[in-house]
């Protein structure tokens, strides 16, 4: 077995199982198998402070793959969002919707998160997101789009025209 320093035998086992099976967004439930509960969340502890796992939410993390040498890797921003807020009660919206869809070139330094659960600033992984509130009725007012085979919410074009227009 591969012997990566810093990482007992059986950390060891949980990040080739994960980079194994593609799983770098994963739950404490996907590697229940690896050891009894109590010890679980003291491996997944361990594993975020050796820098090998981010804590994305409550119950959800991110692997960083093996071949992230220094411990640092980017994910696309979407995607991450996405994971974060568990694919609901969310959309990408300001500047980085405004790019998305063409009506800007500047590339936004932060993404704008709408959502009805939470606010503030947070970095994940190489992603500035600011979260902000905003109301259930105004949440329909995103659509799905899709990015390397995975979905995320996003202000509609019409809606990120507007927002646009009302910055100039």
């Amino acid at each position: 077995m591969l012997k990566m320093k810093g990482l007992s035998q059986k950390e060891m086992e949980i990040v080739s199982f994960l980079e194994f099976e593609k799983r770098y967004f994963f739950t404490r439930d996907d590697i229940k198998r690896f050891h009894i509960i109590p010890k679980r969340h003291y491996k997944i502890h361990k594993l975020i402070k050796k820098e090998r796992i981010i804590r994305l939410n409550r119950n959800k993390y991110y692997l960083v793959p093996v071949k992230a040498k220094s411990g640092k890797w980017s994910e696309d921003s979407f995607i991450t969002v996405d994971e974060i807020m568990n694919s609901r009660d969310y959309f990408i919206g300001g500047w980085a919707a405004a790019n998305y869809w063409g009506l800007t070139d500047q590339l936004p330094m932060k993404i704008e998160v709408y959502t009805t659960k939470r606010q503030g600033r947070k970095k994940y992984l190489t992603t500035s997101i600011t979260f902000r509130r905003t109301t259930k009725k105004r949440l329909k007012s995103a659509v799905t789009e899709t990015i390397q085979d995975h979905r995320f919410r996003i202000l509609n074009k019409e809606d990120s025209r507007k927002w646009l227009k009302s910055r100039s």
